[in-house]
């Protein structure tokens, strides 16, 4: 992705280079748990702005179970993140800052396709890319946890194909006018859907999930790939599994974006062997980074919401002043 993407509203096409040879920096917004307020919004993602991180970044969670089917695919054994009690909906908070911001660019890893049907969530996707002035980067998947596809009456059977199909209608809606789609899963009666994105000929979009198929799919059908806290020691392998997969696809993988998010932790002094992935102190974690983009991330952002204890807005502020690009 560009380091200083241009005014979109002059320069509506595609914000990525034709090349990517240095990694950039993102950061999370406050939009899980108690300190995700409207004021913390704001301030995140100003600062961010100001301190050079290239895009602000959300992630979707729409149902918390009493007794889920399904363990956290990051952290298994444990009860989900306590955080995942309380998420706000990550297209209105994009919404909301991109009226605080001007130049940052604006994300979410993942939004799940499984709860929205495709004309929906075009509209829903080409307003805010319009609100943005072009400045939005969507991250897609099927999820990991039936009792939030059941609690939005979804079904899980061929949910592979679905996918498949949902992309096809999603970038349809975009592309075409008037627009008509007819598939097994969709179906589009023929007509005009307006407002059409700023970015031509759509907003960017990654795909998310570990799949062999997800690989297949976001090489073949999306402009890019996107992963969740990939440990370092499993990075060079998925890395070479995406770029394999975008060859396979005629892709070029210099120009194949992937783009991970990093739970990280901060702490004053270095800490020993064993140590996770981006925690530490600032030289370690700068260390981590490094390593990331060697490995061939093209995009890490760093999350703030899973921290021990709960992200507070103070403390997340220094911290993105001590990790800042």
């Amino acid at each position: 992705m560009a380091p200083n993407p241009p005014d979109a509203r002059s320069a509506p096409g595609n914000p990525w280079r034709s090349s990517m040879t240095r990694m950039e920096l993102g950061f999370g917004l406050p939009l899980a748990g108690a300190w995700a307020t409207p004021e913390a919004l704001v301030t995140v993602a100003r600062r961010a702005e100001a301190l050079g991180y290239h895009a602000a970044w959300t992630f979707q969670r729409l149902f918390y179970p009493v007794a889920p089917r399904e363990e956290y695919y990051g952290a298994p054994g444990g009860p989900w993140p306590a955080a995942f009690a309380s998420v706000m909906d990550p297209l209105a908070v994009l919404a909301f800052v991109a009226a605080s911001t001007r130049t940052i660019r604006l994300g979410v890893s993942v939004l799940i396709m499984p709860l929205y049907q495709p004309i929906v969530l075009a509209k829903h996707l080409a307003t805010l890319d319009v609100l943005s002035g072009g400045r939005l980067d969507v991250g897609l998947g099927l999820g990991w946890s039936s009792d939030e596809w059941e609690a939005a009456g979804t079904s899980m059977e061929r949910r592979g194909a679905r996918a498949d199909e949902f992309l096809r209608a999603l970038k349809a809606v975009w592309t075409e006018d008037p627009v008509e789609f007819t598939g097994e899963f969709y179906r589009i009666p023929r007509g005009s859907v307006a407002p059409r994105p700023v970015q031509r000929p759509h907003p960017p979009l990654l795909l998310g999930g570990y799949h062999p198929s997800v690989l297949r799919r976001a090489a073949t059908l999306c402009d890019g790939y996107t992963g969740g806290n990939i440990p370092l020691a499993e990075l060079t392998a998925t890395v070479a599994r995406v770029r394999d997969a975008a060859v396979a696809a005629g892709r070029d993988p210099a120009r194949f974006p992937i783009v991970c998010r990093g739970s990280y932790n901060l702490t004053a002094e270095p800490l020993g062997a064993p140590r996770r992935s981006l925690w530490g102190s600032a030289a370690q974690i700068r260390e981590d980074l490094g390593r990331y983009a060697e490995a061939g991330v093209t995009q890490i952002f760093l999350e703030p919401n899973f921290q021990p204890g709960g992200a507070q807005l103070d403390r997340v502020l220094s911290q993105m002043e001590a990790l800042a690009p």
